[in-house]
């Protein structure tokens, strides 16, 4: 049955794309793939994103300092993110046509998860922006330290499904590893 419209199209250049990707870099990493190795990167990512929010906090108080602090921040969460997204094989954004019916609903979940994080995440600094707007004073400040809380908010709802899938699938067969 032929792709009939721009959907349907996008969705088999995506899973194309997905499966040509997918066989470059099954082989990468092999020792990260393991359970305990993708847990390291999960916690490696989740103190990543304290790290964030604290410099979120900073720049409320310090403009000189917080924004300096955003740098190693985003030098951490690059590499890590991209070692996560290898080892786990990209399951958490993978297109429906690339997985089994087991991987697609473990996939659906953690992006379930992921959603609501993201809203309850993004809520947080909403909020500061509304009652600390809503103060008398200079509030130079407060744009730039919602914006970075915000961008982290987006980046750990984001991030969430994959986090979960690298924390609970299982070490991959060895025979996946071999070839």
């Amino acid at each position: 049955m032929p792709e009939t419209n721009l959907i349907e199209r996008y969705q088999g250049f995506r899973t194309r794309r997905f499966l040509q990707n997918e066989r470059r870099y099954r082989t990468w990493l092999p020792r990260w793939r393991t359970r305990s190795r993708r847990r390291i990167l999960v916690v490696a990512l989740a103190v990543t994103f304290v790290f964030m929010t604290a410099v979120g906090i900073v720049c409320h108080f310090d403009m000189v300092v917080g924004p300096l602090l955003w740098l190693p921040a985003c030098l951490l969460f690059f590499p890590l993110w991209t070692m996560l997204q290898i080892v786990s094989g990209r399951q958490g954004d993978a297109p429906r046509d690339a997985l089994d019916e087991w991987e697609i609903q473990q996939r659906n979940s953690a992006r379930s998860i992921g959603l609501t994080v993201t809203q309850l995440l993004t809520l947080v600094p909403a909020l500061y922006l509304i009652f600390v707007g809503a103060l008398d004073g200079d509030h130079g400040n407060v744009p730039y330290a919602a914006g970075l809380l915000v961008v982290t908010a987006l980046m750990v709802g984001g991030c969430t499904p994959a986090m979960i899938l690298g924390w609970t699938q299982p070490d991959p067969d060895p025979d996946d590893l071999a070839s």
